[in-house]
C-alpha cells in the first residue's frame, strides 16, 4: 500500500506556477490532475503514452527534480556537472512515471485526499505540506510534502509516506549500487531500465 500512496501523492505533487503558497500549489495540483484523469480517464486506458505524457507535463512543473536529485545522490553528486545531475533526475522521474502512472486511473484524486492547514516552523527554505489519504479500507495514511520556494515558485523536493522519506530510501539504495559500480554505471542502467528502484522499502 505504501507504494500506490506514494505514487499518487508523489505524481500528484505539481501545479499552476501562479499558486501563492504551499497549501494553494497542493490544492490546485489534486484538481488539475483529478480533472485531468476523470475527463481522458478511458482514452488513457487505451493510450498509457498519453497518459503519462499529460501526467509529466501536470507534475514536472513544480518538483524540484535537480534538487530532490542532489539529495539522493549525496556524496556521490560532488563534483558531478549539471548536465549529470538533470540526466540523473530525469531518469529516476521517468522511471517511476512509466512505472506507476496507470495506477492513477483506478483511483478518485478529488475524494481522497484531504489538505491540511500548515503547522509547525516552516520557511522558503522548507515548508512542510500534510495531506492525508483515504486508503481502500477507511484509514487515512499521513503523506508530508517537503517544498522549498524556488526562483518565486513553490517546488516539492520530497515525500513522506507514513514517516518514510523517498528521498531516504532511494538514496540508501543508489549509495549501494554507486559503491559497487558508478555513477556513470547506475545512470546508464537507470535510462535503459535495468536497474530499477524500490520504494517499497
Amino acid at each position: 500500500m505504501r507504494i500506490l500512496t506514494l505514487v499518487i501523492l508523489l505524481l500528484s505533487a505539481a501545479s499552476a506556477i501562479a499558486a501563492s503558497d504551499p497549501v494553494s500549489v497542493m490544492q490546485s495540483t489534486t484538481d488539475e490532475l483529478a480533472r485531468t484523469i476523470d475527463e481522458n480517464r478511458a482514452s488513457y486506458r487505451e493510450d498509457t503514452k498519453a497518459l503519462r505524457r499529460d501526467v509529466k507535463a501536470i507534475l514536472m512543473p513544480t518538483i524540484d527534480r535537480v534538487y530532490s536529485a542532489r539529495l539522493v545522490l549525496g556524496r556521490h553528486g560532488r563534483g558531478k556537472s549539471r548536465e549529470q545531475i538533470e540526466a540523473f533526475a530525469e531518469a529516476l522521474s521517468n522511471q517511476l512515471l512509466n512505472r506507476y502512472a496507470t495506477a492513477l486511473l483506478d483511483y478518485d484524486l478529488g475524494d481522497r485526499v484531504d489538505i491540511l492547514p500548515l503547522a509547525g516552523d516552516n520557511t522558503e527554505r522548507q515548508t512542510v505540506v500534510r495531506t492525508r489519504v483515504r486508503l481502500d479500507n477507511g484509514e487515512r495514511a499521513p503523506v508530508d510534502y517537503v517544498m522549498r520556494k524556488n526562483e518565486s515558485a513553490w517546488q516539492v523536493f520530497d515525500v513522506i509516506v507514513e514517516g518514510i522519506s523517498y528521498v531516504a530510501t532511494f538514496r540508501s539504495q543508489i549509495d549501494q549500487e554507486i559503491r559497487q559500480s558508478s555513477f556513470e554505471d547506475v545512470l546508464d542502467r537507470l535510462e535503459s531500465g535495468q536497474y530499477e528502484v524500490s520504494v517499497d522499502e
